[in-house]
């Protein structure tokens, strides 16, 4: 199946993802702005993947836009958030799609972390500001809590793992 990874990455998570799917997977890999000058018609498989904030997939409209066009092909998204896994998270990536899209593409989530060295200022500063409410919240359950002592700082919770139900997908 000839296969193509595309991916839209801000602070690196997202392209490492694609990079280990496009290995595994013996495709080809592209960024955003490369794919968006190629005709991806001749590919079996189309794979697209970007970073998530807020429930929100990044130029994920592109993406639902030509489904049309790739009518036929396997059509897989991946999300790559701060956030580890949750059953929440299903539920905030299918709002990225109307229904009858969202039944022809497979969408899965993977988990990368936060690096603040690698974000734009203002991007840093809204993180900072976010930590902060959570951390001046009075009555804070154990998950905002736990969720400000992480965010506080960079990590990376990115795991080769989190590909292998999209490998399996490819299949």
């Amino acid at each position: 199946m000839k296969t193509i990874v595309i991916y839209n990455s801000k602070t690196g998570f997202t392209k490492r993802y694609a990079e280990w799917i496009a290995k595994a997977a013996g495709a080809g890999c592209l960024s955003l702005s490369e794919a968006k000058r190629k005709d991806l018609t001749g590919y079996d498989a189309i794979v697209f993947g970007s970073w998530a904030c807020a429930g929100s997939i990044k130029d994920v409209d592109w993406f639902t836009e030509n489904m049309d066009r790739w009518k036929g092909k396997k059509l897989i998204v991946f999300c790559v958030g701060a956030s580890p896994v949750t059953p929440d998270i299903e539920k905030s990536l299918a709002q990225n799609f109307n229904a009858p899209k969202l039944e022809r593409a497979d969408v899965f989530y993977c988990p990368g972390g936060l690096s603040y060295e690698k974000m734009s200022a203002p991007s840093r500063l809204m993180m900072r500001m976010f930590v902060k409410m959570i951390k001046a919240k009075k009555n804070k359950s154990a998950t905002e809590e736990e969720m400000a002592r992480v965010m506080s700082s960079s990590y990376d919770i990115a795991d080769k793992k989190y590909i292998e139900p999209i490998l399996k997908c490819l299949q």
